[in-house]
């Protein structure tokens, strides 16, 4: 049997054993944790703000990248809905006052008041007033005077589709021409200007047109005449002071515009005003 008692060894002239040491406190290394991601892996980022050459960057392009269409210029513009909308941004209070300076022909300031925002909301929606108005208008006069007579009455979509080419032609074809012509003698103008101007002085043939009902020729020339004259005058004076600068021809190019604008009134008088009951 083995003794009960131990012999107390020392452990340091034993053969093989370990000496107890106590181990040092661990400490991390400073480089990986100051700066992260470590600079000198290799395959991992470097820098901390460059993204490695194979990681999908979808989400870091920016909003204007290669995926949505890149802005036309040039003619192009002139088919994106886009270059149209800042021509339509317009309050109800300026298209209202744009109406009383077209109704006041002689003050000549509107192109002035319009330089910086011309708009083609009034133009547009004059022009559809008053293929509206003279449509309507025409309609129910020629019903009237049908049914007095005890006459079968029929539509004439005519006097709709007739009254739709002369507007909206008139107001794109007229300002177009006389672009062309301000920009031979080289006279500082815009398109777009000149469609505003011309817009809204259409206007005023909407209550002329309202007053075509009265059933007196004498009347209606005056009224057509009246209308013609006012807008005539507040195209001619607001456009004088930018033909001024085509030198001597300035007079025959503002007389033009006059007599043109009194033709649409003669031309309106003729072929709207001529309702009877």
């Amino acid at each position: 049997m083995m003794s009960g008692h131990y012999t107390s060894i020392d452990n340091q002239k034993v053969s093989g054993s370990v000496p107890a040491v106590e181990p040092p406190p661990f400490k991390f290394s400073d480089s990986n944790l100051q700066t992260f991601p470590p600079s000198g892996a290799q395959g991992k980022i470097s820098g901390g703000s460059r993204p490695p050459r194979d990681v999908d960057d979808t989400f870091s392009k920016s909003g204007s990248g290669s995926d949505e269409p890149q802005r036309q210029s040039g003619w192009f513009q002139a088919f994106s809905l886009a270059s149209y909308k800042p021509y339509f941004d317009v309050d109800t209070i300026d298209v209202l006052d744009r109406i009383k300076d077209s109704l006041c022909p002689f003050s000549g300031t509107f192109n002035e008041k319009t330089a910086s925002h011309p708009d083609l909301y009034g133009p547009f929606w004059i022009c559809t007033t008053l293929i509206f108005v003279a449509a309507s208008i025409g309609t129910f006069v020629t019903y009237i005077a049908h049914k007095l007579k005890d006459q079968e009455w029929n539509y004439d979509i005519n006097l709709v589709t007739w009254s739709a080419g002369l507007f909206y032609g008139y107001v794109t074809v007229v300002p177009l021409c006389l672009y062309v012509i301000l920009k031979y003698f080289s006279v500082p103008s815009g398109f777009v200007q000149l469609l505003c101007l011309y817009g809204y002085s259409l206007f005023v043939f909407i209550p002329a047109l309202c007053m075509s009902v009265v059933p007196l020729e004498i009347f209606r020339w005056v009224v057509a005449g009246v209308a013609g004259f006012m807008s005539a005058t507040f195209v001619a004076l607001n456009l004088r002071a930018h033909i001024m600068s085509a030198g001597e021809r300035w007079v025959l190019i503002v007389a033009g515009i006059f007599l043109l604008q009194l033709a649409l009134a003669v031309a309106l008088k003729v072929y709207l005003f001529t309702v009877t009951v």
